[in-house]
């Protein structure tokens, strides 16, 4: 069984959390029995995480050396620049060593849903959209992206895994899907 679910922000992808308080985690949302979390998305970010019972698929999409390519869509502060995108494309040097090169582009405003807390609106700081695909997991990889070129995460939504996507599926909404 493979689930595509759309992960509310501030929600762990995780079934269970000993912190005090406890977070809100998958468990709220009646996925079905036996699955897991094939791979991770920070509680600030949002959208598609795939779940499965079967392990060795998790591995197969979940794991950096089978190159899965995840799409998100970021809405950074400040204007992209071409150079910004550019050196987005060469990758970038993290604390960890160099990023893969990635796609990237500005895209216009999405439509989306509303965020519950919502992204702070400065009227003297510019935000804009873009668009990353990369096929590395690294922690916080696509924030440290950004930041790196200068224009920092606002809100970040994952909306692709491979052939896998959201569409249609609001925020703590799930549909099985074909592997």
């Amino acid at each position: 069984m493979l689930i595509a679910f759309n992960k509310p922000y501030g929600v762990l992808s995780q079934f269970t959390d000993r912190s005090v308080p406890p977070r809100p985690t998958l468990a709220g949302f009646g996925l079905p029995a036996g699955v897991y979390a094939a791979g991770r998305l920070d509680a600030d970010s949002e959208g598609l995480l795939l779940l499965t019972d079967d392990g060795p698929l998790a591995h197969r999409l979940s794991d950096p050396r089978h190159k899965q390519p995840k799409t998100y869509w970021a809405q950074v502060e400040g204007t992209p620049t071409e150079d910004a995108l550019a050196r987005l494309r060469d990758g970038v040097v993290l604390s960890d060593g160099p990023t893969l090169p990635a796609q990237a582009r500005a895209i216009p405003d999405p439509v989306l849903w509303p965020r519950d807390p919502p992204v702070r609106f400065r009227k003297t700081v510019p935000d804009a959209w873009i668009e990353l695909v990369i096929v590395e997991g690294r922690n916080r990889q696509v924030r440290r992206m950004t930041a790196a070129v200068g224009l920092p995460t606002l809100r970040l939504v994952r909306v692709g895994i491979g052939p896998h996507g959201i569409e249609g599926l609001q925020p703590g909404a799930w549909r099985e899907v074909s592997r």
